[in-house]
């Protein structure tokens, strides 16, 4: 590895984004580490084919708990750049409630009850360094955790190993059918990381729905969420409040991974990055890995 080469470490690594984050970065030629609680990913839940690309084999795949820092910790040593790419959608657990484990009522009243209980200390009070594991046993994931918390306890401790660039994978905006706290805690995350961690440049990248041909399911989904976005737009915005996410252009998930990592690269972008923005940040970085 030359003296040149960049250095990043992408905590949800092998999930549908994560992965097309890490394949972006081989693409530059940059040292690339996973970090996730399964360590390489099922090739067939993020791509169209079961089997490893052959981008794959530059990535070192390693297994940590986000909320286990004595896993991870020593993992950021000398990383140019951090990536926080997990996250949860609906706070129930849905592989669970699909294979009957968990009551369809009760999975449900998890996923829309009004408040969650908030069981991560405050990252903030940790001292750097802390390899103390901030929850343990089986617990149920909430927003207030995997959006929020995981990512300001991220944040922190890269800033104290000297990270440059840390990039959070926010989003657009929320949706009909999910609770209006999925939204808020991304934004409280983006909030805190920005005052609190100065010294290190935040990037807050807001994509809205990602499709990809290799995940059938999106495809129609985009295109729903295109013609939503067409008719918002035709109509003034007057559905936007409403719809949120879905009256947004959704992109491609390579598109957005080329603009993560292009955004990380360039210096002059910070903060929130919206949808125009990860377009064109996409569109340069496409270009730049195929020269």
């Amino acid at each position: 590895m030359s003296a040149a080469t960049k250095r990043i470490v992408v905590f949800g690594g092998n999930g549908f984004l994560g992965s097309r984050i890490c394949k972006s970065a081989v693409a530059r030629n940059w040292d690339v580490t996973s970090v996730s609680r399964s360590g390489t990913p099922s090739w067939p839940t993020v791509t169209s084919t079961p089997h490893p690309p052959a981008w794959s084999t530059s990535v070192s795949w390693e297994r940590a708990d986000i909320f286990k820092p004595a896993q991870w910790i020593p993992l950021l040593s000398n990383a140019d750049y951090v990536v926080h790419s997990l996250g949860i959608l609906l706070e129930a657990d849905y592989k669970g409630l699909v294979s009957g484990r968990e009551n369809p009522l009760t999975a449900l009243s998890k996923v829309f009850g009004a408040n969650s209980a908030h069981q991560t200390p405050n990252p903030l009070d940790r001292k750097p360094g802390d390899r103390q594991e901030v929850v343990g046993g089986k617990q149920q994931l909430t927003y207030e955790m995997m959006n929020r918390d995981s990512a300001i306890l991220l944040a922190k401790e890269s800033e104290a190993a000297g990270v440059k660039g840390f990039g959070f994978i926010s989003a657009a905006a929320g949706a009909p059918i999910l609770p209006g706290r999925y939204i808020t805690t991304k934004r409280e995350a983006e909030e805190v990381i920005a005052r609190e961690f100065p010294q290190m440049r935040g990037v807050f990248f807001r994509p809205p729905f990602m499709w990809d041909s290799g995940r059938a399911m999106t495809v129609p989904l985009a295109a729903g969420a295109a013609a939503a976005s067409t008719l918002n737009k035709a109509t003034g915005g007057i559905f936007g409040g409403f719809l949120g996410a879905a009256a947004i252009k959704p992109l491609k998930a390579d598109l957005v991974a080329d603009a993560v990592v292009e955004g990380l690269a360039d210096e002059r972008v910070k903060g929130p990055v919206e949808v125009e923005e990860l377009e064109r940040l996409g569109t340069k970085g496409w270009r730049g890995n195929m020269a």
